[in-house]
């Protein structure tokens, strides 16, 4: 029988180290973790959306930032071809009820047709928020599960079972 673990697959997400929410600062953005354990799990590719300009450490102004490039985050690289691929996982911390603006930037242009996505956010109460509708219309002809998972950020460093179990 062929498993999540069997198909190609490619993580494309959005993760912010320094001050974050309800955790203070990290080393390492709480949906990183997330993309880390599923790489492991999957042998998934990896494709961090990174903003062209970083954010301000601090997290209040970072939130003032991100605000301001809603509808226009340039990363530092593109994703130009997924075809190779059959399953995506699409991770984003939630900001305002949706994604990250960087991660929009990175899967607005692309061809989702007859791709698999599954997806998780990062949050601190938000849950899924409008993530998964969001994601529908942005990547029209996928198939976009209903298995989306939510993880708080302060539990992502030990959310591998967690990740396991979903995968």
């Amino acid at each position: 029988m062929s498993t999540w673990k069997d198909k190609k697959s490619l993580v494309i997400y959005f993760s912010r180290a320094d001050e974050n929410y309800a955790v203070g600062y990290i080393d390492k953005g709480n949906t990183e973790y997330i993309a880390e354990f599923v790489r492991d799990l999957t042998n998934a590719d990896l494709f961090k959306a990174e903003p062209l300009v970083p954010y301000n450490k601090q997290y209040n102004i970072c939130i003032q930032e991100a605000k301001q490039r809603v509808g226009n985050a340039p990363i530092k690289n593109k994703l130009d071809n997924i075809s190779e691929y059959e399953v995506i996982y699409i991770m984003t911390p939630v900001y305002w009820g949706t994604y990250a603006p960087e991660l929009e930037t990175a899967i607005k242009d692309l061809d989702f047709t007859g791709k698999t996505i599954r997806i998780v956010t990062t949050h601190e109460g938000s849950g899924l928020a409008n993530v998964p509708n969001d994601i529908k219309k942005v990547c029209k002809g996928a198939n976009v599960l209903d298995d989306s998972i939510a993880i708080r950020g302060a539990d992502c460093k030990n959310a591998r079972s967690k990740i396991e179990k979903w995968i």
